[in-house]
C-alpha cells in the first residue's frame, strides 16, 4: 500500500462508515442474545466466522484478490486470527459468571488499548491530553448508561466474568494493534479478514466439539434470520469495512468510535426488545458525542 493512501484525519465518509459499523456492531449483541436460545454460543460464533470467511473468499475471488499469495502476512495473520478467536471465547465464557451489561463496559475498554498502544507502532498517532480527556469522557458516558443495568448483587464468580471482559477488551485491541504493527498492513482488507474469521471459525468450532456442545439440527425461521444477520451482515459486510477503515484512517481515532457501540445496543434494545428510554441514556449520549468531538477535533 502506497503512503498516499493513508489519510492523517476522518473525513465525513470515514465517520459515517464507523458509525455505520457500529451501529450493526450494536443491533448484532441483541442478534447474539437472541439467537443464544436456539444455538449454543461457541457453535454460533464459530460456524458465523467459518461463513463469513466463505463469502469473503467468495468476494475476493470475483474481485480478483489474492488471498493466498505469499506477501510475508502469515505470522501477522495467524496472530490477528488467533487474537480474534480469543477475544470472542472470552466473551461467552465470561457471559457464563457475569451480566452482560458488565461485561459490555469492560470490552469496551479496548480504544484504551489502541490508544496507548500506538505510540508504539506509529509516532504519528499519539493522544494529546485534549483527545486522552475526550476519551475519557467517552467511555465514562459509556459506563453511565450501563450502570442502571448492574445488579446490587451480582452473580457468583462475578469476578471471574469481570477479568474475562477485561482480557476481551484486551485481545480486542492488540488484534487492531497486530493489524497495524505486522504485514497486514500493507495487506487487503479482505486478506485482513479472512485470517481472521478461517483462524477463529476452526478455533471456535473446535472449542464446541471440544465441550461437547449441541449442534442443532431444525433451524427456525427466527434462528435462520438472526444467525444469518450475524454472518452476513456483521462478520462478512461490516468487519469487512472495518478493516479497510482500518488501513487507511488513523487507527486511535476510529476507535474512539467504537465506544458509541453499546450505545446503539441500548438503542437496538429499545426498538427490538421494548426497553424504555431513559433520561440517563440521553444524558450519556450527549457526554459521548462531546467526547468525540475532543479527540477528532
Amino acid at each position: 500500500m502506497l503512503k498516499s493512501d493513508r489519510k492523517p484525519h476522518l473525513d465525513a465518509f470515514a465517520v459515517a462508515s464507523v458509525l455505520f459499523c457500529c451501529a450493526l456492531w450494536g443491533l448484532g449483541q441483541v442478534a447474539i442474545k437472541a439467537a443464544l436460545s436456539e444455538i449454543t454460543p461457541f457453535w454460533q460464533a464459530g460456524l458465523r466466522s467459518l461463513i463469513a470467511g466463505a463469502l469473503v473468499w467468495l468476494w475476493a475471488r470475483a474481485r480478483g484478490i489474492a488471498l493466498f499469495d505469499r506477501d510475508g502476512s502469515l505470522g501477522g495473520g495467524l496472530l490477528a486470527g488467533g487474537l480474534f478467536a480469543a477475544e470472542f471465547a472470552a466473551i461467552f465464557w465470561g457471559m457464563q459468571y457475569t451480566s452482560a451489561s458488565r461485561m459490555v463496559v469492560f470490552i469496551y475498554l479496548a480504544p484504551f488499548v489502541v490508544a496507548l498502544g500506538m505510540p508504539f507502532i506509529s509516532r504519528h498517532e499519539k493522544l494529546t491530553p485534549r483527545q486522552g480527556l475526550g476519551l475519557l469522557l467517552a467511555f465514562g458516558a459509556v459506563a453511565f448508561a450501563f450502570a442502571e443495568g448492574f445488579s446490587a448483587g451480582g452473580q457468583p464468580q462475578q469476578w471471574l466474568g469481570d477479568a474475562l471482559g477485561l482480557l476481551a477488551a484486551l485481545l480486542w485491541g492488540g488484534t487492531t494493534l497486530a493489524i497495524r504493527g505486522s504485514r497486514l498492513a500493507s495487506a487487503s482488507a479482505e486478506k485482513t479478514l479472512f485470517y481472521q474469521l478461517a483462524v477463529s471459525g476452526l478455533a471456535l468450532s473446535l472449542a464446541a466439539l471440544a465441550l461437547h456442545e449441541p449442534l442443532p439440527l431444525a433451524w427456525s425461521a427466527r434462528l435462520l434470520g438472526w444467525f444469518g444477520f450475524q454472518a452476513v451482515i456483521v462478520s462478512f459486510a461490516s468487519y469487512l469495512l472495518w478493516f479497510w477503515l482500518v488501513r487507511h484512517y488513523p487507527a486511535t481515532r476510529l476507535a474512539s468510535f467504537t465506544l458509541s457501540t453499546p450505545l446503539f445496543g441500548l438503542l437496538a434494545g429499545v426498538l427490538v426488545l421494548g426497553e424504555a428510554i431513559t433520561l440517563r441514556l440521553v444524558i450519556a449520549l450527549i457526554g459521548l458525542a462531546l467526547g468525540i468531538l475532543l479527540v477528532n477535533k
